[in-house]
């Protein structure tokens, strides 16, 4: 088996005395979808957490991590932060604004600090994944220790299936 390099996200959460795995999976570069990633690790879908960068009209920049096959509601996104409305960021803003690219975006270790929120649901489960910080590469976490490691809260986030 070969070795797994630990990233940014590892080391700090290493720091903080954080328990965690990182899962390495294998990646499909047309494919970045967190169903895919759910499948490549056999887990479901819905303890596997996206990372999601989005910019208020009032407060900047903020985090959402929402399950791998749920929509982030923008209004309900927009409320929590304290903005009237919220969009996701260009994908061209997310290298220089978090240090990540798409497919490895960790709520671990952005260049900055910024506003966090998990959906309610990551406390369903004893542990849930959330990228490692690059693509192929899974922190498996404690959602409890991974939330209170960044400052988050946790409400609800995601749109309502009809």
């Amino acid at each position: 088996m070969k070795k797994v390099n630990k990233t940014n996200a590892a080391r700090l959460l290493d720091q903080a005395h954080v328990a965690y795995e990182l899962i390495p999976y294998e990646v499909d570069e047309n494919n970045l979808a967190a169903d895919h990633v759910a499948a490549s690790l056999g887990e479901d879908i819905h303890c596997v957490f996206k990372t999601l960068v989005l910019k208020g009209d009032r407060n900047g920049h903020f985090v959402c991590v929402v399950p791998g096959d749920a929509e982030v509601d923008l209004k309900k996104a927009a409320k929590v932060s304290g903005n009237k409305k919220a969009d996701l960021i260009a994908m061209k803003e997310l290298l220089p604004t978090t240090g990540y690219i798409r497919g490895g975006c960790s709520p671990v270790g952005m260049k900055k600090p910024f506003p966090t929120f998990f959906h309610s649901t990551c406390t369903d489960f004893p542990h849930i994944y959330v990228s490692a910080g690059q693509r192929g590469l899974q922190l498996k976490v404690n959602p409890g220790d991974l939330v209170a490691f960044v400052g988050a809260t946790v409400v609800d986030l995601v749109a309502d299936k009809n």
